[in-house]
């Protein structure tokens, strides 16, 4: 009998569930902003609440998961009419890399390393920063990314001057992460700290440290951010 109560508990709780993720809006499935986490995770917990214990009444469950989904369903409302209240709760977008330029104070903001850049740049099918115009990091914590324009691309190698002398074949390689030389990178390209140091003071950087990030991808395209 247990069994039986259990599996038709169950059963109740999973459509009970459903519609009230139903009821929050597509938005809820797509983007899950902080607040919209919230509100699923404490459905998820009271729904569990209610399945381990047989003998707590059904409604212990169905009225406080009603409950968030009313305050959801009331938020969402008032914020659309409020841009304030809507940046409050849903956060707003932060610009990561703006006109090619990481902005490191914005990433050190909101805790996002430079792997995490270089992440959510693959996933954005994007394999060099020196590609990037704009990158947003959304509230959702999606990235955004607006690539240069070809043009601009074919500028960047006949400004660096680089172009065919760089015999690598493969992902951009980063030769400097916040200031940090990776040595075993310039190994792979055959270059030396010296040839690095040369290269960075014809962009105008006199030393390692002033360098947030430095890479360099096989046809010899070098992309520098500064630290600012």
């Amino acid at each position: 009998m247990d069994i039986l109560t259990i599996f038709l508990r169950t059963v109740l709780i999973y459509f009970v569930v459903f519609l009230m993720l139903r009821l929050m809006g597509k938005r809820e499935i797509g983007k899950l902003s902080l607040f919209d986490l919230v509100i699923s995770i404490m459905i998820a917990e009271i729904a569990v609440f209610v399945l381990e214990d047989v003998k707590k009444p059904i409604m212990d469950g169905i009225v406080p998961m009603a409950t968030l989904v009313l305050i959801q369903i009331i938020i969402a409302y008032v914020t659309l009419k409020n841009r304030n209240l809507r940046i409050l709760f849903d956060g707003k977008p932060s610009v990561i890399i703006k006109q090619g330029l990481i902005d490191r104070e914005e990433m050190r903001k909101h805790r996002y390393n430079l792997d995490d850049l270089m992440q959510q740049l693959r996933q954005n099918k994007i394999m060099n920063v020196a590609d990037v115009e704009f990158a947003v990091l959304e509230p959702s914590g999606k990235l955004s990314v607006v690539e240069k324009s070809l043009k601009a691309k074919e500028t960047a190698i006949d400004e660096q001057g680089l172009k065919g002398t760089i015999r690598y074949e493969g992902l951009p390689l980063p030769l400097i992460m916040d200031g940090k030389v990776q040595d075993d990178n310039l190994e792979k390209i055959g270059k030396t700290r010296f040839w690095l140091k040369n290269q960075l003071q014809f962009k105008g950087a006199r030393d390692f440290k002033e360098v947030f990030y430095c890479s360099i991808d096989h046809r010899g395209r070098m992309f520098l951010d500064r630290k600012r």
